[in-house]
């Protein structure tokens, strides 16, 4: 059963939807999960999959959009990525609150720029008993650097300079074509560019801001906090768009418990396509089952 919700993220309304599991009682408390989507995603991409086989084993799970995406209030396509982390923490608020759900069991899972969001947001919040990221990034410099040509990437923190002078003036970015900050991998840009197009929430331009909110962010600095509270980090060998070294990194520094996955043969965009969504979903309901349980 899936039902939706709205709440509040520093005083910015947030849609979401919650699904429940079949066969829930009144009297029953089940462990919940927030999930978390990447950056220019919305709840209505790819989540309800995650939702509906973690649903099946058992858990209450939360997706939502965050501040000015999708349904969501707030200046649109910003990446925010510290307002981000604080639109998760609302979400976790309020998955607590719920009577079917026990506040002291909480998880959170998230994919690319998610699987980024959720390693911060657990070192901060010690209500997050369970993680797991997905094809994330650990050093927003690092992977930046790592995707563009030399060239390009000069140039493009030339325009974010520039950029970032005229918003302390005009008081907002400018807007430029998604593949000019994002560049589109070959593999698997046309897979993004599919599920873009069956959803009217997708956006084809983004703020030029990105580039120094992304130079700026880099939870492998605070990974090493979330022990001992486990983490699970989940890649693919042939990622593309964001390699595999950033979960193999966030790895190294965090602390036990803690698992790395490296799923042979696939690119980024497929980790949400069978048969690699599978593949992602058995190691992701392991860990939760292992170590948060959906019944106590």
């Amino acid at each position: 059963m899936k039902k939706a919700i709205n709440f509040y993220s520093e005083g910015v309304r947030l849609v979401g939807d919650v699904f429940y599991p079949d066969g829930l009682k009144p009297s029953d408390k089940r462990a919940g999960i927030v999930l978390c989507h990447g950056y220019t995603g919305v709840k209505d991409l790819y989540l309800p999959d995650n939702a509906r086989v973690l649903n099946e084993a058992g858990y209450v799970v939360l997706t939502f959009d965050y501040k000015g995406w999708g349904d969501s209030e707030g200046p649109r396509s910003r990446l925010a990525p510290y307002s981000r982390v604080a639109d998760v923490q609302a979400a976790l608020t309020f998955l607590g609150s719920l009577p079917e759900v026990d506040a002291a069991r909480l998880g959170i899972y998230g994919t690319s720029y998610g699987g980024a969001t959720v390693v911060w947001t657990a070192a901060i919040d010690p209500r997050v008993q369970c993680v797991v990221s997905v094809v994330g990034i650990g050093n927003g410099t690092r992977w930046m650097r790592s995707v563009h040509r030399p060239d390009e990437f000069h140039d493009l923190l030339a325009r974010a300079d520039q950029d970032r002078a005229r918003q302390a003036v005009e008081g907002k970015s400018e807007f430029v074509k998604r593949e000019e900050i994002l560049l589109p991998d070959r593999q698997s840009a046309e897979l993004a560019a599919a599920a873009r197009r069956n959803n009217p929430a997708a956006v084809s331009t983004i703020p030029l801001e990105y580039v120094h909110e992304t130079l700026q962010f880099n939870p492998e600095w605070v990974v090493d906090r979330i022990a001992p509270r486990p983490v699970l980090f989940i890649t693919t060998d042939d990622d593309r768009l964001v390699p595999p070294d950033e979960s193999v990194a966030l790895h190294a520094r965090a602390g036990e418990p803690k698992k790395l996955v490296i799923l042979k043969g696939y690119g980024h965009y497929e980790v949400y396509l069978e048969p690699a969504f599978s593949e992602v979903m058995r190691e992701t309901t392991a860990w939760f089952r292992r170590h948060l349980p959906a019944v106590q």
